[in-house]
């Protein structure tokens, strides 16, 4: 069995954000509680969003950070030290450039590009053991062009790929906290979503 304590979800705050490629870790985390029957209230000492699940006897927590994208550590590291939640027991969901939509995979710490992972990697006192959650959003062709990319709402065909890749990764979320990483890596690792981009 994993033990992940808390599992939080990227994004970026507010209505004009909430459907942009750049919250695909949000719409997880958000159907990750609906799965378990919870939803996200305001919690202004943790700058975010908070839940709680029992999964398999393991109680976990979920985080949103209202905090913007690039600040999202300062949320991170309140509730983790709160808690003391080591970056081992965390599993961070993100929107992933180098994966096409329909396609999310888990991967334990390394380097990251993506301006949450990097802060939340700074405030944890620079640990990246933690595990993520790449949801693929494609990469539009250019580095010139991302921040436009990430910040535009995906085509329907599109978001509809990338939702697909976020049941399956709760599918496998659940799978890794009743059982291991390993088990939910082979399925979620195998799934591409069947739709025509």
């Amino acid at each position: 069995m994993a033990d992940i304590r808390l599992i939080v979800g990227l994004g970026n705050p507010g209505p004009e954000y909430e459907n942009t490629r750049h919250n695909a870790g949000a719409w997880f985390l958000d159907q990750l509680a609906a799965t378990f029957q919870t939803s996200l209230t305001p919690e202004s000492k943790f700058f975010g969003k908070t839940a709680r699940i029992n999964v398999a006897g393991q109680d976990i927590r979920l985080l949103y950070p209202t905090t913007f994208m690039n600040k999202s550590g300062q949320s991170v590291a309140a509730l983790a030290n709160f808690y003391r939640i080591e970056p081992s027991q965390m599993l961070v969901a993100f929107d992933e450039l180098d994966l096409p939509p329909g396609v999310a995979k888990f991967k334990v710490g390394g380097s990251s590009s993506q301006n949450g992972i990097r802060d939340i990697v700074a405030k944890m006192g620079n640990n990246r053991d933690f595990l993520r959650l790449r949801i693929g959003i494609g990469h539009p062709g250019h580095k010139s062009r991302v921040t436009g990319h990430v910040l535009g709402k995906p085509a329907p065909a599109e978001r509809e790929a990338i939702e697909s890749a976020i049941d399956e990764s709760v599918r496998c979320t659940e799978i890794l906290l009743k059982n291991d990483l390993k088990m939910a890596q082979n399925r979620l690792h195998s799934f591409k979503a069947d739709i025509n981009l």
